[in-house]
């Protein structure tokens, strides 16, 4: 993040920073609703760093997460709020510093965001979103880093914490780097992310390894669930340049599905010869939950913030509807109608 013309962000950083480096502290390192391979790997490469430093800490996520992000060193260090609220809760009422991982919203820790705006804890942001709200006292954003894991090993190199290092945390980063780019595919032009992973490989973590815990991890259920979803939930619309799937709970039942089973689904779309537009829509109990993806200009993420309640990256979002599902794959083709020269445009 030096090359990016950002000493604002640093100064800022300096109180945090004192605070972590002088005297140990009781720290909960917090993230997002349904997290992925980002958060959870930047969540744990802080406990490990802040762990080695000597300070109490505690890593707290909203919901659970998919079996192949459990692997990860330090995971047991991870408390689910929604499986033991009173253990979460104590954590973050005992904090003298909170750090927040991932999310630029309180609305993604909606299980426990009073919590934490009702803290006396000295609260830090680290997130690459755009729009950050701000809730805490120190905001370290930046938009163009590939994953927030990038902007933590930038951190821990400012504050002079990375001589504390080492294999576990630098594969925690990697693989959040990894899996938020999709393996280097997309949100990766910057030479500095790979400078990032460059030094990462340095300590001498095992990349292969990491792949294949995380993308050769999956069940066979998982496999039969995409290739339903491709040949009978799939619609193309050439028009548009546009592809989209879908799974119901029925869907879900009948093939057992387990939480991180449609990781990746929404990118399938995007082989389609034509297709910039992806999108992926999967029934919750009480809302659809949403996935955007595009390829070139197309700005996924202000078309999931105008019509789904949503947001993220230009070329990966996510939204909502508490629609059925018919009634949001109805609007969802209503309103590409009016993106029609957007989505026209032959640029890629």
């Amino acid at each position: 993040m030096e090359d990016r013309n950002d000493r604002k962000i640093w100064q800022d950083a300096s109180v945090v920073l004192e605070l972590i480096r002088n005297g140990c502290r009781r720290i909960a390192i917090i993230t997002h609703i349904d997290p992925d391979g980002d958060a959870i790997g930047s969540s744990l490469a802080l406990f490990i760093v802040l762990r080695n430093m000597g300070h109490n800490c505690h890593v707290i996520s909203p919901n659970g997460y998919p079996d192949f992000l459990k692997w990860m060193p330090g995971n047991d260090a991870i408390t689910v709020f929604d499986e033991e609220p009173e253990k979460a809760t104590q954590f973050l009422g005992r904090a003298e510093i909170i750090i927040s991982v991932d999310f630029n919203t309180l609305k993604r820790i909606k299980q426990f965001n009073d919590k934490v705006t009702g803290s006396a804890a000295y609260k830090l942001l680290i997130d690459h979103h755009p729009d950050p709200e701000s809730f805490a006292d120190c905001t370290i954003s930046d938009t163009s880093a590939s994953s927030s894991a990038e902007i933590v090993y930038q951190f821990f190199k400012h504050g002079g914490l990375d001589r504390y290092m080492d294999t576990d945390a630098a594969t925690c980063l990697f693989a959040g780097i990894m899996t938020d780019t999709g393996c280097f595919s997309h949100n990766s032009s910057k030479p500095l992310t790979y400078k990032v992973t460059a030094e990462l490989l340095d300590f001498h973590i095992d990349k292969d390894k990491i792949y294949s815990l995380i993308y050769d991890n999956f069940t066979d259920k998982r496999m039969r669930l995409l290739g339903f979803c491709l040949n009978s939930n799939m619609e193309v619309i050439r028009e548009y340049h546009t592809a989209y799937i879908w799974l119901t709970r029925k869907d879900l039942q009948e093939y057992n599905f387990q939480v991180g089973d449609s990781e990746g689904f929404v990118n399938y779309p995007l082989s389609i010869r034509g297709i910039r537009f992806s999108a992926f829509f999967i029934e919750k109990e009480d809302h659809i939950k949403i996935s955007f993806r595009s390829r070139g200009n197309f700005a996924v993420n202000r078309f999931a913030e105008k019509y789904f309640n949503g947001g993220g990256h230009v070329n990966a979002s996510g939204g909502e509807s508490t629609d059925t599902m018919e009634e949001t794959l109805k609007r969802f083709k209503k309103m590409l109608t009016l993106q029609k020269e957007s989505l026209s445009d032959d640029e890629i």
